[in-house]
């Protein structure tokens, strides 16, 4: 009888597994938000142009969403473990790299072998964590996955103020080092591995992901501020990636050999519906992420630490609902559980649809515990029961995917949102600026309380303020409205969901 490989390790052999592949975790999903508020300081001290630095993000989204799905297929010719190695020493290095460029251009080209390097850690700590617990231990190995997933990018733009401020921007990458060294050092005694697999590269299939998934990736990550279809170059990219993706489908089914994704996934009902509530799911919670610090920061004027602290509840509720989840997955059915966290997360969301600029940080703080605890709810069964109605060989190809589309619905979400946003605040700003008139007499009489009168260079720039002030609240309420529709159309997703197998 064939020995499962959960069965070869005790207690403390995957507690030293789980620390090794969640260390590693921590920092990749740490990356992909930790930059984000040491940009402006970058851009100073590398005399970096505005539309430069944000390649800084580009650079790493694009090279980690082409790298993700091939995951799979790197896994089978180095085999597990050496490709963990590989990339756990070759993130840590260009870390490093990053924390000592001395240009806009090195720092790109630096961020980028991060993306590369990067891409697998997720996916390959999800298929080592389900592989070394037993069936019925997987809804913990899942919620310890899923804190490390979710709490990098809730705790990420904290902690890169906080060291931006205290030491320098570099230290966004140097931080990486310690925690990557101890993952790789007990990497190197613990990791299970995998048997090697001779498998020819798809020179072919690799090149339309390429295009396919970096084009989206590009489009997605600069579109809202090239305006979208108005820029030459967003179309050009769009329809270079619509052909890669159409190009890529018409090859895999005419090929005979073993092609860079294996589309047959999508065959399995439990993976594609998971994968679908995922990425939709990017929008509540990447949405809410990126839009509520621009609310506390530039409309309440909150400072950056006070921010951050203003936000840390969410993690905190999500890694307490992420444990609890954990023992009631092995009792209750999948859907329920998921269809409990959404209910749970849209009623976080619904205050946000009443902020204006005189609330209460109280009304911030239980918001926020609230979506966090729904958060667990539905991520944690989620990433359960996507891989269990899949072979086991599928597994690591399957976990590539799932959070490459993880990571696109995240960007799409948060380009859908900060779309609405930008949008509506000019809607906003035109519709109350056609109030702006002498013969409005509520205005005539706001002035004349200040002692100012239209045409005064003060009273100008005092309206002007005011109105770009409550254009953007106005905003934001209709984007806290577009996140809760995102949680209710997924709700009716969760009756397709099959109960796990294992």
């Amino acid at each position: 009888m064939q020995v499962k490989l959960y069965e070869k390790y005790s207690s403390l052999e995957r507690a030293l597994i789980t620390i090794a592949v969640m260390s590693a975790t921590l920092i990749q999903v740490l990356d992909t938000t930790i930059v984000n508020v040491a940009l402006p300081s970058m851009q100073g001290s590398l005399g970096a142009t505005p539309d430069e630095i944000t390649w800084v993000l580009t650079s790493y989204l694009v090279a980690s969403a082409i790298f993700m799905p091939l995951t799979g297929y790197f896994t089978d010719i180095f085999g597990r473990k050496n490709y963990l190695l590989v990339c756990i020493l070759g993130f840590i290095i260009a870390s490093g790299l990053c924390g000592t460029a001395g240009s806009i251009s090195q720092i790109v080209l630096f961020r980028m072998l991060q993306g590369v390097f990067g891409a697998a850690l997720v996916p390959l700590s999800q298929t080592i964590l389900n592989d070394i617990y037993p069936p019925e231990e997987r809804g913990k190995a899942m919620a310890i996955w899923g804190i490390g997933v979710m709490i990098g990018p809730i705790l990420g733009p904290t902690l890169g103020g906080y060291l931006t401020e205290i030491a320098s921007w570099r230290w966004t990458f140097y931080i990486n080092l310690p925690i990557g060294i101890l993952s790789f050092l007990i990497a190197i005694k613990v990791t299970p591995d995998t048997e090697k697999q001779s498998r020819a590269m798809d020179w072919r299939g690799l090149a339309l992901v390429a295009l396919a998934i970096g084009g989206l990736q590009y489009v997605l990550d600069r579109g809202n501020g090239a305006d979208w279809f108005e820029s030459n170059e967003i179309l050009i990219v769009s329809i270079a990636s619509a052909i890669g993706f159409l190009g890529y489908y018409l090859h895999y089914k005419s090929s005979n050999k073993s092609t860079i994704i294996d589309l047959s996934l999508f065959k399995d009902k439990n993976f594609v519906i998971s994968s679908s509530i995922i990425s939709i799911f990017g929008i509540c919670l990447f949405g809410s992420m990126v839009m509520l610090p621009l609310y506390l920061e530039n409309l309440l004027h909150y400072p950056v630490l006070t921010t951050g602290f203003l936000m840390a509840p969410r993690g905190i509720s999500a890694m307490v609902s992420m444990i609890v989840v954990s023992k009631l997955v092995k009792t209750i059915k999948p859907q329920y559980l998921v269809g409990f966290g959404l209910i749970f997360c849209g009623l976080g969301l619904i205050p946000g649809t009443f902020y204006n600029l005189d609330v209460n940080p109280w009304w911030i703080v239980w918001p926020l515990l609230v979506q966090g605890f729904g958060l667990g709810f539905v991520f944690v069964p989620l990433s359960a029961i996507a891989f269990n109605t899949l072979p086991e060989a599928k597994r690591p190809e399957a976990a590539g995917l799932f959070s490459l589309l993880r990571t696109i619905g995240s960007s799409i979400g948060i380009s859908i949102i900060v779309t609405i946003f930008t949008r509506h605040t000019q809607i906003a700003w035109n519709q109350l600026g056609s109030e702006i008139n002498i013969y409005n007499p509520a205005l005539t009489q706001y002035l004349q309380s200040l002692n100012l009168k239209l045409n005064d260079p003060l009273a100008i720039n005092l309206l002007a303020s005011e109105l770009s002030t409550q254009a953007q609240m106005l905003a934001f309420v209709d984007v806290y409205a577009a996140i809760l529709f995102s949680v209710v159309i997924m709700l009716p997703l969760i009756f397709f969901i099959k109960g796990s197998k294992n």
